[in-house]
């Protein structure tokens, strides 16, 4: 009789979930931002009743809480809706793309291109308001992401995932560094430029919302297409065209993606931190690998995460609040560290 060698034994955290698991989980999420959406619409520094808030809704009358709803929070309702969802997918997108679990927008210098257009509008153009410089943030970021992938692209190992983090990260420190030394020379521009750093959904109007929608409604559209080629992607370059992929294009496709749905809330709302790198994470925590599962449930966590945190900001120090932005890092932060806490490694 021959001895058998024994199979190392390992630890491997489960990525697969049943299918019936996985509908759960988005039933859930569904049901999660549904509550958060009403609860966006009903408190404030002015609570309104459940009844108010649905009375606004069928029949506003013009009284006062017909005008809370119509004119502040439905519209910070709906951006929340619109940038959470951008950010979190661009978030899926980017850590895929890269094989890096730290990737979030800022990764390839999108929010840093937004933010040196948001300030070139303000130094350069005079424009004086969020609804005029939305449009040179998402320009900016458009510009910048174009540029990193141009620059990747004609280097000896081409677009690759080391290629375009090092591109992004150095691109992203040289636009910072002209936006600060624009900063420093204007005092209006920095006055301007301050409330829209913060990141946060007040004081948007729905205007705001509309101009973000059409690259949002792209983005994701295009998310949803390369989507399956993503997971394929994961197995490396080699693995995902002998399966047939044409990994160029699934990159392309990708990365298109993620600077439209970046660009697009970061110019809205601000550059609005951990939203794309920790909600790509929870997702996984709960449908496991599979990269169209994770779409989904982030599409739907992203905006409950930043409604949310818009909601928490409004009732902590009424009658003022505390920007979203910075609520999302206070929560962020202590989440992403408890899923990697939880997470085990996998042992060859």
């Amino acid at each position: 009789m021959h001895d058998v060698a024994e199979r190392p034994r390992v630890a491997v955290t489960p990525t697969r979930r049943s299918g019936r698991s996985r509908i759960t989980v988005v039933l859930g999420a569904l049901i999660l931002l549904g509550l958060l959406v009403l609860a966006s619409l009903a408190l404030g520094s002015k609570p309104l009743a459940p009844a108010e808030v649905w009375h606004a809704l069928v029949a506003p009358d013009g009284g006062e809480a017909s005008s809370i709803v119509h004119d502040l929070r439905i519209p910070r309702t709906v951006l929340g809706l619109a940038v959470g969802a951008a950010l979190a997918v661009a978030g899926v997108l980017l850590q895929a793309l890269t094989r890096n679990p730290l990737a979030e927008p800022r990764i390839l210098g999108i929010s840093a291109g937004a933010s040196l257009g948001v300030v070139t509008a303000i130094a350069v153009f005079g424009v004086g308001t969020l609804n005029g410089y939305v449009w040179f943030g998402i320009v900016g970021a458009l510009l910048a992401g174009l540029l990193v992938f141009g620059v990747a692209s004609r280097t000896r190992d081409g677009a690759n995932p080391v290629t375009l983090a090092l591109v992004g990260a150095a691109l992203d420190a040289s636009l910072g560094a002209v936006t600060i030394g624009l900063l420093t020379v204007d005092a209006r521009t920095f006055e301007e430029y301050r409330f829209w750093v913060v990141g946060g959904l007040g004081g948007r109007d729905v205007d705001v919302a509309a101009q973000v929608a059409p690259f949002v409604i792209a983005g994701l559209l295009l998310a949803a297409m390369v989507t399956r080629g993503l997971d394929a992607l994961a197995l490396g370059d080699d693995v995902a065209r002998g399966l047939g992929n044409r990994v160029g294009l699934i990159r392309i496709g990708g990365g298109a993606a993620a600077v439209l749905l970046t660009g697009a809330g970061v110019a809205a709302a601000g550059p609005i931190a951990f939203v794309g790198l920790a909600v790509p994470h929870l997702a996984r925590a709960l449908v496991g690998a599979d990269q169209r599962w994770t779409l989904a449930v982030s599409v739907l966590l992203g905006p409950a995460l930043l409604l949310g945190a818009d909601i928490v900001g409004r009732l902590i120090a009424p009658p003022g609040e505390v920007p979203a932005g910075i609520v999302t890092a206070l929560i962020g932060a202590p989440l992403l560290a408890l899923l990697v806490r939880r997470a085990r490694v996998v042992t060859a």
